[in-house]
C-alpha cells in the first residue's frame, strides 16, 4: 500500500462512517476533524520513526496494529479501542491537548468530539502503516525502514487534493481563501510536511 491508497482508506467514505458511529460524531464532524488532524499525525508518525529514542517501539507497535484486519473498515472501527487510540493520539501528538486543541478549532468540532475522532482513527492510521512493514518481514528494523520510507519525500499535500478533488498545482500561500477543499488541505499538507 502506498501513502496514496493508505489516505484513501482514512478518508473513505466507510472510514468516516465507521468512525461517525463509534463516536457518535455525525459524518461531516469525522470528515473535518480527518482532514484538519491527517498533517499532524502523519509528521507525528514521521518523527517516532525518525527519533532514537522512539523508533524502535513505534516499529513494535507498527507491528502489532498491523495484524489487526482492515478489511471490512466497518467491522473494525465497529471494535475499534478508543483507549489504545488515546494513547496512540498521545505518543503521535504530544501528551498535552494542546494539538487536539488546535484540531478542534481548525475543524470547527469541540474539543471532546475531536479527541474522540481521533481516538477511533488513531488505530486504523496504525494499522494500515503496520500492514505495509508487516507485509515484507516482521522484523523491527524493517517495520522501521518501510515505516520512515512511507512518509518521508512524499508530497501528502498533492495526495490529499487530489483525493478531495484538488489540482495538482501547488499555491504560494496557505493563507489564500479559497472554496476548493482539495486545494487548501493541500496547502495546508505541503507547508507541514515539507
Amino acid at each position: 500500500m502506498d501513502m496514496s491508497s493508505l489516505l484513501g482508506v482514512l478518508l473513505s467514505s466507510d472510514s468516516v462512517s465507521g468512525v461517525s458511529k463509534a463516536t457518535k460524531a455525525d459524518n461531516n464532524e469525522v470528515a473535518s476533524v480527518l482532514n484538519a488532524a491527517l498533517p499532524m499525525l502523519l509528521k507525528g508518525a514521521k518523527k517516532q520513526s525518525e527519533d532514537k529514542d522512539t523508533a524502535e517501539s513505534f516499529a513494535t507497535a507498527l507491528l502489532s496494529h498491523g495484524k489487526k484486519d482492515t478489511s471490512n473498515l466497518s467491522s473494525f472501527l465497529k471494535n475499534v479501542d478508543l483507549d489504545d487510540g488515546s494513547k496512540i493520539i498521545g505518543h503521535l501528538l504530544g501528551k498535552d491537548d494542546d494539538s487536539v486543541k488546535k484540531i478542534a478549532k481548525s475543524s470547527g468540532v469541540s474539543t471532546k468530539k475531536t479527541g474522540d475522532i481521533l481516538s477511533a482513527a488513531a488505530p486504523l492510521l496504525m494499522s494500515l502503516l503496520g500492514q505495509e512493514s508487516a507485509s515484507k518481514k516482521s522484523d523491527s528494523n524493517v517495520a522501521l525502514e518501510l515505516a520512515g520510507a512511507l512518509l518521508k519525500n512524499v508530497d501528502v499535500g498533492d495526495l490529499i487534493g487530489d483525493l478531495l478533488g484538488g489540482d495538482n498545482k501547488k499555491k504560494k500561500s496557505s493563507k489564500k481563501k479559497d472554496n476548493d477543499a482539495g486545494e487548501i488541505i493541500g496547502d495546508i499538507l505541503g507547508a507541514l510536511l515539507k
